[in-house]
Order: C-alpha cells, then structure tokens, then sequence
C-alpha cells in the first residue's frame, strides 16, 4: 500500500516509534457540513500533544501522526467493533457522540455502516500500515524497539470515569504488551516526578498499544494518557467554546516535558540494552 500525501510519517533510526492519533484536527468539509458543530468536533481532540512532544525527533525517534480528527476515524480503536473496555462507556471507530456524550450528527446525518468502512479504507488502514512498517523497518535495525502512543484527555469527564483522573495514566493492557522492566521504570519515572500515577487503570492501552505490542518478538508498546492539567491551565469541569481549548504555554508544559523526556530516553536505553 503506498503512502497518502496526509499521512505525517517522520522516519529515525532510533529505537523508538512514538505513534500520535489523536492530534489531529482535519475534517473533510462534506463531513463538517453535517455534523453540530465544528467546535464539537473537535472537542475531545488530544489539544497540543504533538507540541508536547516535539523534542522526540531530537532522539532521532521515528514519528507517526494523522492530521485527521477523531471524529473522522478514531485510528486506537478496534476496526472490528469489539469495545476495549467492556461494560464502560467510549466513542465507536467513527465517533457519534462526543466523550460526554453530545451528539456530533445533525439527525439523520451519522455515517452508515457503508461509509465507516470507506472511512476504514481511506484514514484508518493507512495508519495502520505506517505503524506497521515502521516497526518492520526498525526491528530491522535493532533486535528490541519500544512504541510509545501518545494521548491526553480531559481531566474531568463523569460519563467516563469517576472524580479526577491521575495526570500520568500508563497502558499496557495489564502488562501483556511490553515488558515489565520498562513498565516499571516508566511509572518510577512518572512518580518521582510528585504527579499522580496510575498503571493499567482507567485506561490499559487502545488498539494501537495492543496490536503492535509483542514483546516475545522485540516490540514494547505502551499508551501514555495524560490529564490536560499536567501539561496546560485546564479550567476542571464542563467546557464550551468560550474556555477549549486552552492556548498551548511552553512555560507550563516545561516541567511535564522534561518528565516525559527522561520516560522517552528510558526507552531508549530500555531497548538498546535488553539483549
């Protein structure tokens, strides 16, 4: 399958794939013309993250990234429709409602079971594909690779899970996609830095982090999901057009940033040494 122009595929040589699905914003204007809003649409987007972690290509990490929304196909979710988190509430492959639960289609207007395959077809399966032949390529290279799939999600969000969520929320789908040692040493690093510290909680790690990670064949994956307090003045509670997003501040995001660069480098030498 060759490679669509809209795909954002930034390919290094290090052992590291860092894999951003959520970041995008862009939505093909016979789609936005029939859903509620555009602000709605993008609402639960995955706000500066791809800024958040713009010092990975300084580790010469190989980068993957969908400049389409969410809305349009979420890319972590199964294709197969099976839910990754049984008996609680989430968003389907082409989202309906929002995470609180708002409709995103004017009635009548949300995508058939036709058009979320043509969806599948034209954002999903490319995705997919980089991923995989990027893994491919670098396990060529190097005899163990770490993925590290980026997120972040709003703080509050009661149809989703209770109270407030921890800022560091790390997936590994209970421990079967990588290796413990490099679980451990990331919820370390995550607690050393004073912020709240959950493994394999609320979220355990989507489909990207449970499709790709083997660690009996070299690939390590784990999901990080982040509160958006931890990385920009996040306002707690509901949200409109008037206060979301909040404008990305380098200074604020600093201190989750140099955290996040210790965790990125311990991948690295978390792959370079496992023999």
């Amino acid at each position: 399958m060759s490679r669509p122009d809209w795909l954002e595929i930034r390919q290094g040589q290090a052992p590291l794939l860092v894999s951003l699905p959520h970041t995008g914003t862009e939505i093909p204007a016979a789609i936005e013309a029939r859903l509620v809003s555009p602000w709605l649409a993008r609402k639960d987007t995955d706000w500066w993250i791809e800024t958040l972690y713009d010092f990975a290509a300084g580790l010469d990490a190989t980068i993957v990234r969908t400049p389409m929304s969410r809305t349009v196909i979420d890319v972590n979710r199964d294709p197969s429709g099976v839910s990754l988190y049984p008996g609680q509430a989430t968003t389907e492959l082409c989202p309906t409602t929002s995470f609180d639960g708002e409709p995103l289609y004017k009635d009548g207007e949300a995508p058939s079971t036709t058009e979320v395959a043509e969806r599948r077809a034209l954002w999903f399966d490319p995705y997919h594909q980089a991923l995989a032949d990027e893994v491919a390529r670098l396990r060529g290279r190097h005899r163990n690779i770490a993925v590290y799939d980026c997120h972040s999600i709003r703080s509050v969000i009661p149809r989703l899970f209770e109270g407030t969520l921890p800022q560091f929320n790390i997936g590994t789908n209970g421990g079967v996609t990588c290796h413990p040692a490099l679980a451990e040493t990331i919820e370390a690093l995550c607690r050393s830095s004073g912020r709240e510290t959950v493994m394999n909680g609320r979220f355990k790690g989507g489909f990207i982090t449970r499709s790709l990670g083997q660690p009996d064949k070299g690939v390590h994956a784990v999901q990080m999901e982040l509160a958006c307090r931890s990385y920009i003045d996040e306002p707690l509670g509901p949200v409109d057009e008037a206060n979301w997003p909040v404008a990305f501040d380098a200074a604020y995001a600093q201190p989750l940033r140099e955290t996040l660069g210790s965790i990125l480098n311990a991948c690295l030498v978390f792959a370079r040494a496992l023999k």
